[in-house]
């Protein structure tokens, strides 16, 4: 593969088929056993001399323990698949802390990670030890996460923040209590990588949010703030939605696991339809 030098790119590590709609839609659905299934994502945003990494995804070894899920690759083979290395990754932005996107961590020790405080803080805390919540998460990822924090390379950020002109993130929750979304400028128009805060294209484009509920009205102001944050130039990607492989190009040879996000090929998607 040519070394991709530039582009934002959805990159699928994982997906499940023993999924059903009960499970991805809050409150009771007419048709809840239905078939649902679900895709697994990390995005790369590429850059000339570097890469910042959303989100990591889970282990192998996750998913063998979790069952269900047929693992592709891990983050690091994907980006050698792009003629790209992990140790040319030099931040990774975690969208929160579920343990679909924070294992792998490990791979990218170049890297400074960037969490909401208020999303470390649940999870660290007391109540994260109740009811489905240890379900949710990795112990030995957060213990990870929380270590990088004694070497200098894990930044606690509150509220929006910029890495830089181009890349910014913004606190929406709802799903979790810190919830992040990120924001890319390109030429044709911003790329929001909604994460969780709209795991498939029906959560957002029926105002219908996911199944499991941090906050309610954060969920619906999420889907708000991701439409003001895209503007009318821009693309909104969710989290986990396998069509995004039919609205998305993929690049040549890569078709089953890396997507352009580019918003000009979504346009013209919408355009043939």
């Amino acid at each position: 593969m040519k070394r991709v030098t530039e582009g934002v790119y959805a990159l699928r590590y994982a997906y499940r088929t023993e999924s059903e709609r009960g499970e991805h839609f809050y409150g009771h659905d007419s048709d809840c056993h239905g078939t649902y299934p679900i895709d697994y994502y990390i995005w790369a945003i590429c850059r000339d001399t570097d890469i910042v990494l959303v989100d990591t995804g889970f282990t192998p070894e996750t998913a063998a323990r979790r069952g269900a899920r047929v693992y592709l690759h891990d983050p690091a083979t994907l980006l050698k698949m792009l003629g790209r290395t992990a140790d040319e990754v030099s931040h990774v932005i975690l969208t929160h802390l579920h343990y679909d996107h924070t294992g792998n961590l490990g791979q990218f020790p170049n890297a400074t990670a960037y969490v909401q405080q208020s999303e470390l803080d649940f999870w660290l805390g007391p109540l994260a030890e109740r009811g489905s919540y240890p379900h949710l998460v990795e112990p030995a990822d957060l213990q990870h996460i929380a270590a990088r924090a004694t070497d200098g390379r894990l930044k606690l950020v509150d509220g929006d923040w910029a890495l830089d002109d181009s890349i910014s993130a913004h606190l929406v929750g709802g799903h979790t209590p810190g919830l992040q979304v990120v924001r890319v400028a390109t030429p044709h128009g911003p790329v929001v990588i909604a994460a969780d805060a709209s795991h498939f294209y029906e959560n957002i484009e029926s105002d219908r949010p996911y199944g499991i509920v941090h906050e309610l009205p954060a969920m619906y102001a999420a889907f708000d703030r991701l439409h003001e944050l895209a503007g009318r130039s821009g693309v909104i990607v969710p989290g986990h939605d396998p069509l995004l492989r039919e609205r998305h190009r993929a690049l040549d040879g890569l078709e089953d696991v890396a997507f352009s996000l580019e918003p000009e090929v979504h346009r013209k998607w919408g355009q043939d339809k």
